[in-house]
């Protein structure tokens, strides 16, 4: 069973086919780069792009940086004040003219990771982290999500600890590896305090740079490995996210058309 997965970024939009069933991408994965401004209209353009780009006629599902609550963004922390509270699923399944399922980013690569990644079969509370524009963040217990918890607006030193201890952060400050992995430290501490997870999962845009930071990387009791599914996760987790549009087989029997009862000659007398 194959859905698009597309996968909104702050810095780039990217989409592919997805096999749901063992989460591994079908074609070579499209990117376009994201708008600037990253408006409803010009975002809802550049996802249709990638929809028209494979030819697409089935069900698409999508990601945003931002709290997805019943298909309405109620923040827009790393884009347009535009997006806020705004009926973006219903707009977004417009411009694609296909079903489509919206789902926060981080949420979807936690979904990924849970079921084919880093955190698959592990039992109690998970937290997967995606560091790249900004920090998303995903919990999970026994593989069950607890969604939209937004937690790289953590305030940390006067400030949201996505301004000190995202990936971009890192890129403007020019700080290096050592010294930018102390704040992911003092973040993943405070979410110890709040969690007690027992696992930290390391995504987003920065996991290609795993082996470089890692052992630089602190928690007290919990765990910490990289994603399994690196960038790829958001578009995975964001198929699976929209397994439920596919229509059953029952559904389709109940919508097939009923043949009228050819009409019967009167006979003659």
């Amino acid at each position: 069973m194959e859905i698009l997965g597309i996968d909104i970024g702050g810095s780039g939009i990217k989409g592919a086919p997805v096999d749901v069933s063992t989460g591994i991408l079908t074609a070579a994965r499209f990117r376009i780069p994201t708008p600037d401004p990253s408006t409803p209209e010009a975002v809802g353009k550049t996802v249709a792009e990638i929809v028209k780009h494979f030819a697409w006629q089935g069900v698409v599902g999508c990601t945003f940086p931002a709290i997805v609550q019943h298909g309405v963004t109620h923040s827009a922390a790393n884009v347009d004040q535009g997006w806020m509270h705004f009926q973006a699923e219903p707009f977004l399944r417009q411009k694609t003219g296909r079903p489509l399922r919206l789902v926060n980013d981080a949420d979807a690569a936690g979904l990924a990771e849970v079921a084919f990644g880093a955190a698959k079969g592990v039992p109690g509370t998970v937290m997967v982290l995606t560091f790249g524009t900004g920090i998303g963040s995903a919990l999970l217990l026994d593989g069950k999500l607890v969604p939209n918890l937004e937690l790289g607006h953590l305030e940390i030193r006067g400030k949201d600890a996505e301004k000190r201890a995202s990936d971009l952060a890192r890129a403007q400050k020019d700080l290096s590896w050592g010294k930018w992995t102390k704040r992911v430290n003092e973040f993943l501490a405070r979410l110890e305090l709040y969690f007690s997870p027992d696992l930290f999962v390391i995504g987003g845009g920065v996991s290609k740079n795993y082996a470089k930071f890692a052992s630089y990387l602190r928690a007290e009791r919990a765990r910490i490995v990289p994603a399994q599914l690196l960038n790829e996760a958001g578009i995975v987790g964001a198929a699976m996210a929209a397994v439920d549009l596919i229509p059953t087989e029952s559904s389709l029997k109940k919508k097939a058309p009923v043949k009228a009862k050819p009409q019967s000659k009167p006979k003659k007398k």
